[in-house]
């Protein structure tokens, strides 16, 4: 099986990475709500990475409902995918340094490290989807933060949510498209 194939197999197995997708929508839903929470903005802040924790279980979760195939047993690219996700996690310590030192733009930081992380999916995944999303958000994120007050935070979260159900309609009609070329 050539590289191609292969990527196209991770993409048709794994649902384009529909589960985790779907997931982390959910996960910035959870964290639109503690931004309309009547507490200060150090607590948002540090509140809103605690529905990360659900990350992975749900993600497996969605993948069972779904039938995706997260692991990507017998495809050499498979471990792949866990690395480009743990690399996200590098980011982590700009987003402890914004919770510590200006914990109104973390969440800011937060979106942008969790959308921009999404570019090599694209290569990975073999769709232009995730390598479009990336900057686009990471782009529309920056823009929602210059422009709006503290008090208008949740824009921030449930911008995420949108910017992630458009990603996941997406990705869902190019793994439509796939499917059907295979038959």
């Amino acid at each position: 099986m050539d590289l191609r194939s292969s990527r196209i197999d991770v993409s048709i197995k794994g649902k384009n990475g529909l589960g985790f997708l779907t997931s982390g929508a959910i996960i910035w839903l959870i964290i639109t709500i503690i931004f309309f929470l009547p507490i200060n903005i150090y607590e948002k802040s540090i509140y809103m990475l605690f529905p990360t924790g659900l990350m992975f279980p749900l993600s497996i979760v969605i993948s069972y409902i779904i039938k995706a195939d997260w692991k990507l047993e017998g495809n050499a690219l498979g471990p792949l995918g866990l690395y480009l996700n743990i690399a996200q996690l590098i980011y982590f310590p700009i987003l402890i340094w914004a919770i510590g030192k200006n914990p109104e733009e973390a969440v800011i930081f937060f979106a942008i490290i969790t959308v921009a992380h999404f570019f090599p999916y694209g290569w990975f995944y073999d769709v232009k989807c995730y390598t479009i999303m990336a900057p686009i958000g990471s782009l529309s994120i920056m823009f929602v933060g210059w422009f709006i007050g503290v008090e208008k935070l949740w824009m921030v979260p449930l911008s995420m949510v949108l910017l992630l159900s458009i990603l996941i309609i997406w990705l869902f009609m190019d793994y439509k498209r796939k499917i059907h070329r295979q038959q």
